[in-house]
């Protein structure tokens, strides 16, 4: 994964060398000389992180952590050679996620950087709950994966609830017996093999279709099967 990082620093020689080392461990960093036009640039670039020199031309940068902290989300990182325990308590309290020195070695500031990225990784939204399917007496619930019908529990392995939910998540169209097999077995159909026809011939007797003439899943001659929205009525 690749990070983007703003350094806020006015000397061009260092902060060409830090990016160079950085850029070599997923890291895009783009320089900032100035601290006046600093909260510009960060606010265009949206960066995943922010590294600070205090002694910036314009604008010190403490001063621009403390007007940055209320809307920036992310990290930011104090980079500085003034080694003082003030300066770094300091810029703690004025939101900084950390306080290192220009001496330290890049292997270790990169790590830092990195643990500090890490620690502000935005949480993946959770998938959506995948909501029933009701089909007139006929309920299937992905999340308990319980199948009701005329409100009796239908008992369903795993295999046959989940060729009952492909079919019913295609209701009304007609499901190729290869597309089928695909999904239930990773694997495409080799034309020889019937499992997915017992299969279906299974959730039939199961859900009291009519083994001769199928009217809930029927089968389409030569194409496959078709789920039957009005079959459950």
């Amino acid at each position: 994964m690749s990070y983007r990082l703003v350094f806020v620093e006015d000397d061009a020689e260092l902060a060409e060398l830090i990016r160079d080392f950085l850029s070599r461990h997923d890291m895009e960093v783009q320089i900032e000389p100035r601290g006046d036009t600093a909260l510009a640039t960060i606010t265009a670039a949206k960066p995943d992180l922010v590294l600070l020199d205090i002694m910036l031309p314009g604008k010190d940068g403490l001063t621009l952590c403390r007007e940055l902290r209320p809307d920036f989300a992310g990290p930011i990182v104090m980079l500085t050679s003034l080694d003082s325990d003030m300066q770094q308590i300091l810029g703690l309290e004025l939101g900084a996620n950390d306080y290192i020195l220009k001496t330290t070695p890049p292997a270790v500031l990169a790590a830092r950087l990195r643990a500090q990225l890490r620690q502000h990784r935005p949480m993946p939204p959770e998938a959506p709950a995948l909501a029933p399917k009701k089909f007139g007496q006929l309920s299937i619930d992905p999340v308990s994966r319980a199948v009701t019908l005329g409100g009796q529990a239908v008992p369903l392995s795993t295999g046959d609830f989940d060729l009952l939910w492909l079919l019913a998540s295609h209701a009304g169209e007609i499901m190729d017996r290869d597309v089928l097999f695909k999904a239930m077995r990773g694997m495409d159909y080799d034309g020889l093999d019937r499992s997915i026809d017992v299969a279906v011939s299974r959730l039939r007797k199961k859900l009291g279709d009519n083994p001769s003439e199928p009217f809930r899943i029927k089968t389409v001659r030569n194409k496959g099967y078709l789920f039957a929205p009005a079959g459950w009525n």
